[in-house]
């Protein structure tokens, strides 16, 4: 047994190899849902919010970048056991959660009742399924048996497929076959264990994060969530501390802190997270950024999306994100599917009730 699969007990590399036949599948989900359950898809929509939390709220975050240039609805993610006060009538409140027993999920869902809000469930069952189902909403259903970050395509095709058929966005089947052409190149050509390190961008961006605390920047937009999502990648996979920030806000406040303190400053990296069509005045912003860290002495890391459409630049970014957290789990002698203390931490809160 090699070191790879002692490590990788649970299988977490053959899960990211299967990534573009989890969006094929996640698309046929979504070609099969109908939307059927008390009427609460008909009607005038104004507003578009997501609620979740970790692996299952970050479709929602995937989807509000993907569509932040051609929406014309406002799209948010809530992070908590309450809905904001603006959540209406006329809002469409998507509640993701992978198990469908996440609490903050449950709470937000049981208000969305009290206040006869327009709700739709995507989960692979649990309480919340239960809930779905007895209180008519429509609710689509996903494979069981993944780590909830692992099922990033099923949290994100099914819904674009929801608001094709609002006429919230339109299907792009283009955009759609590059991507999963894009990520099967990506996966048989460059990420995979069997591509050797020489060869492999994936592993090679993971040994230079070894041993560092990881700041990870990107432009604002459609990158950002590619930000955020390795950030998280890098924590749950890496058992590793990183943070993340968007240019250009990261140059009116972040960029001072990288003075102090210097133990910690000498032993951190910045990983700068590019897309070709980043505003050009964020383009010029990297530059200059790069600079002036580079000049304190300051190691930078930049990471390239590829693709042509933004779905497959988006999604690019986010498997070599990916394969990156899960390449220094291994550098770290980790196994990167566990989540022990997130699960200790859910024991704990399930007796405090």
């Amino acid at each position: 047994m090699s070191r790879i699969d002692r490590l990788d007990s649970l299988g977490m590399a053959g899960l990211l190899k299967n990534f573009p036949q989890q969006i094929e599948d996640a698309i046929q989900i979504g070609e099969g849902f109908s939307g059927s359950g008390a009427g609460v898809l008909r009607g005038p929509l104004e507003k578009v919010i997501f609620i979740g939390m970790g692996g299952s709220a970050i479709g929602g975050d995937v989807i509000r970048s993907l569509l932040a240039r051609d929406s014309a609805l406002p799209l948010s993610v809530s992070r908590h056991y309450r809905l904001p006060s603006w959540v209406d009538s006329k809002t469409l409140c998507i509640f993701s959660s992978y198990s469908g027993n996440t609490e903050e999920t449950l709470a937000g869902f049981q208000e969305g009742m009290k206040r006869k809000l327009r709700r739709v469930v995507i989960t692979s069952g649990g309480e919340l399924a239960q809930l779905a189902q007895k209180q008519s909403v429509p609710w689509i259903e996903i494979p069981k048996g993944l780590p909830p970050r692992a099922a990033l395509g099923y949290s994100v095709f099914p819904i674009l497929k929801l608001f094709s058929k609002l006429n919230l966005w339109k299907w792009d089947a283009p955009a759609v076959r590059e991507t999963l052409a894009l990520l099967k190149k990506l996966n048989s050509e460059k990420f995979s264990p069997e591509i050797p390190l020489k060869s492999n961008p994936a592993r090679q961006a993971a040994k230079s994060l070894w041993g560092r605390f990881v700041a990870i920047y990107a432009g604002t937009e459609l990158l950002e969530t590619a930000a955020l999502r390795f950030r998280n990648q890098i924590e749950e996979n890496a058992k590793a501390l990183a943070s993340h920030h968007l240019l250009p806000e990261m140059n009116h406040n972040e960029i001072l802190g990288w003075e102090n303190p210097g133990t910690v400053i000498g032993r951190s990296i910045a990983v700068f997270l590019r897309d070709s069509e980043d505003h050009p005045r964020i383009q010029l912003r990297f530059k200059i950024t790069r600079k002036l860290l580079a000049e304190r002495g300051i190691e930078i890391q930049e990471m390239h999306s590829e693709g042509k459409s933004r779905l497959a630049r988006l999604f690019s970014a986010i498997l070599l994100g990916d394969w990156t957290s899960y390449y220094l789990a291994l550098f770290y002698g980790v196994d990167p599917t566990p989540v022990a203390i997130i699960e200790d931490l859910k024991k704990q809160l399930a007796r405090a009730k």
